[in-house]
């Protein structure tokens, strides 16, 4: 781990990567309206709904595939209580810049995460996919157009996941490992369901919400976590944020002092 004096320096230049930028997370409580940039060139419409095609190069180290772990739920909330390892999971969408510093200080700080993508933000940067990966990041499903799939019929919810899998296959040469259901923190039995028949065994959920949507300012979302983290914990946070970006360097410091190692979801089950 970095020392913390540079931590200060790194929180800086988080903060100036996203000077600027639009907060375009994905909040599963309020939806963001936002002007998206131009779809990248070779990636014009395709078969399906949304869906796009072109030569998009896959990602240099192909996603793993879903798997089961036995002895967990259908919905995974959090990880054995017993092992030093927390996951810190990060709804995919937002400002690309924003994205690509949390990346970088979770690397800096030797820390591994997983980033559950919306695919219509995986059509606007596919480069990320391959960014994700290729640092040893989780990379997973959030539905097609993170709408509230709660709400939805069973065609419209299976559509929404199995277009986001689309788009992950055709990147990464998998569907990704996780699914996570947009707009709720749990999946209903219809939605674990039509995961399943997507491919994914377990919908992930989380134990731990750092609420960074509300944009409560750094401090706040480093308090609301570690006050609830614990061993196993599944973290949820946005990528889109810079109150998320300025919290990191502080919430990865915390978890050192407490002897806490942040890893992917697969990591914290295996």
């Amino acid at each position: 781990m970095i020392p913390i004096d540079r931590r200060s320096a790194l929180r800086a230049a988080a903060g100036a990567a996203v000077t600027g930028a639009l907060a375009t997370g994905c909040s599963d409580t309020t939806p963001t309206s936002v002007q998206r940039p131009a779809s990248p060139s070779g990636t014009g419409p395709g078969p399906g709904s949304g869906d796009r095609s072109g030569p998009v190069r896959p990602a240099t180290r192909t996603a793993p595939a879903p798997r089961r772990f036995p002895g967990q739920p259908a919905e995974i909330a959090h990880g054995p209580r017993d092992r030093a390892r927390v996951a810190l999971t990060f709804h995919g969408q937002g400002d690309p810049a924003t994205a690509t510093a949390l990346l970088a200080e979770a690397e800096r700080a030797g820390a591994r995460v997983t980033v559950l993508a919306v695919g219509t933000w995986l059509d606007e940067q596919p480069a990320l996919a391959r960014r994700i990966l290729d640092g040893g990041h989780d990379l997973g499903n959030h539905t097609l157009h993170h709408t509230d799939i709660s709400d939805m019929d069973e065609a419209a919810a299976y559509a929404e996941i199995a277009g986001c899998a689309q788009r992950l296959r055709r990147l990464t040469g998998s569907i990704g490992t996780w699914f996570r259901p947009s707009r709720t923190q749990h999946a209903t039995p219809l939605v674990q369901r039509l995961a399943a028949r997507a491919g994914y065994p377990h919908t992930l959920s989380y134990d731990v919400d750092s609420l960074d949507f509300t944009s409560p300012g750094a401090a706040t979302v480093v308090r609301t976590v570690t006050e609830e983290i614990r061993e196993g914990s599944v973290v949820s946070l946005h990528f889109g944020y810079a109150d998320t970006v300025a919290a990191l360097p502080a919430l990865l410091d915390a978890l050192e002092r407490r002897g806490l190692r942040a890893v992917t979801t697969t990591e914290l089950l295996t």
